[in-house]
């Protein structure tokens, strides 16, 4: 399934994210017709060079695996991103998770910059934070 942003989702961003990395981030958004993987690997070929990691594997399901213990097991991170569902036009909010979102990264040795970070918290926001948590949740095998 393809997680996408609406055109008029993507509007309503732009007016909210004024700074330009989430701009950056927004206009590949726009330019991807929405579809915010395709964004991702976009933006992370650009920052780090095409990178091969096989067939059917999604870069950003991939850097959603490596920081979900980050994003779900961080009250503060995770508090943010329910506060801003019931606000969902707080700038200061929005902006504040991603900022927090790319520190979080960076201490776990996860080089991503805000117009990245920016992409993976509109996935999550769009998915919602419940969902994703538990829908990336590691399998317990016996």
């Amino acid at each position: 399934m393809t997680t996408q942003l609406s055109s008029t989702e993507i509007q309503e961003l732009q007016q909210i994210l004024q700074d330009d990395q989430a701009q950056k981030a927004l206009t590949t958004i726009q330019q991807n017709k929405g579809n915010l993987e395709a964004s991702f690997d976009e933006l992370w070929q650009e920052q780090f060079g095409k990178t091969a990691f096989g067939k059917n594997k999604s870069l950003l399901q991939l850097t959603l695996n490596e920081i979900r213990a980050e994003i779900c097991g961080d009250e503060g991170l995770q508090g943010k991103i329910k506060e801003y569902t019931k606000n969902p036009g707080s700038a200061a909010l929005l902006n504040s998770i991603i900022g927090s979102l790319v520190t979080v990264a960076a201490v776990h040795g996860i080089p991503i910059d805000a117009a990245i970070a920016t992409i993976v918290v509109l996935y999550i926001l769009k998915i919602g934070i419940n969902v994703f948590c538990k829908y990336t949740e590691p399998e317990n095998n016996p």
